[in-house]
């Protein structure tokens, strides 16, 4: 599996990074993703904490900023990359987002970053489910089961709250159904985490081109890609066949709120719909749309200022 870190050639490169808040790593990757071959970035926290009682239990610290970085190569287009970038980090503070450090620029030897980067991550636990870097080679314990996830272009390896949110809810269905369709599926860490906890197949869409390929791809490195099925493209308002005992959303409240109607309707009656990427302060505003389109709030998990929700879509 190719990684967002690693670069397409050469060997004079610059890094450009940024420390963020949890809130802000999405928008500002995808500022550093404008100027980086590929739209490549990579994200990692700043700590890690180990459970006292466990030592191999590691979680991000939710209290500390994470690091998004990008290189782009070092030659004449370089001056204006930075500048854009530097422009556009300016204007994120408008939206009056916790706090996003200012641009940090190093020349990089290809050869030294490759592999040095790679010392900032671990596996991450989250319930039964473990997320594993394709470079390390993780003892599993009984009951769990792996996903092999690099950082890469599509936001998702396990460490956002509201993919470990999502997670966790994931593992309080059961029985797990055949079929699940993922939206929004950026890495396809959600389809994927469910496949390994017992689905059958996995159907999935994102609008982003990088998430659609960064699916197939993590899905083929998992050895899962003929039970994946992957689009680009919007949620359509019914679905072309059955509706699914699963839907997985992990976007953002003003989608959610936008979907509620199609997410229901691709939800079976009785079925399960899982739904994160919710910042507390719009909960509420998710809920009510919910309720409209005939999805009952069944579990809440909160995580910070994040929320997830397990819905069930009311039977008629």
């Amino acid at each position: 599996m190719t990684s967002s870190a690693d670069p397409p050639g050469g060997d004079r490169w610059l890094e450009l990074s940024v420390e963020a808040d949890a809130e802000a790593v999405e928008p500002v990757s995808e500022i550093l993703g404008r100027v980086a071959p590929n739209g490549g970035t990579a994200v990692r926290p700043t700590r890690l904490l180990r459970d006292p009682d466990d030592e191999l239990n590691v979680r991000e610290d939710p209290s500390a900023p994470f690091v998004v970085t990008a290189h782009v190569p070092d030659d004449a287009a370089a001056p204006a990359a930075i500048e854009a970038t530097e422009r556009a980090l300016w204007h994120l503070q408008a939206f009056g987002l916790r706090p996003v450090s200012g641009l940090s620029v190093r020349p990089v030897d290809a050869s030294a970053w490759t592999e040095a980067w790679k010392a900032h991550y671990a596996a991450q636990r989250i319930g039964r489910v473990v997320i594993v870097p394709s470079w390390l080679e993780e003892q599993l314990r009984a009951g769990e089961v792996a996903v092999r996830m690099d950082p890469g272009m599509a936001f998702g390896t396990g460490l956002h709250p509201t993919t470990r949110g999502c997670i966790e809810l994931l593992q309080q269905v059961r029985p797990m159904p055949p079929r699940l369709l993922d939206v929004g599926c950026g890495s396809g860490i959600l389809a994927l985490a469910a496949l390994r906890l017992g689905a059958d197949r996995a159907d999935a869409c994102d609008t982003d081109a990088l998430a659609v390929a960064a699916t197939r791809a993590n899905a083929e490195a998992n050895r899962l890609g003929d039970r994946v099925a992957v689009w680009q493209g919007t949620l359509p308002a019914r679905p072309a066949a059955e509706p699914y005992q699963l839907v997985l959303a992990n976007l953002v409240a003003s989608v959610l709120i936008e979907l509620a109607a199609r997410l229901a309707a691709h939800t079976a009656p009785g079925g399960t719909l899982l739904a994160s990427g919710i910042i507390e302060g719009r909960a509420t505003e998710v809920r009510d749309a919910f309720a409209a389109a005939g999805l009952a709030i069944r579990t809440e998990r909160h995580d910070g200022e994040w929320v997830s929700l397990r819905a069930e879509r009311v039977r008629s």
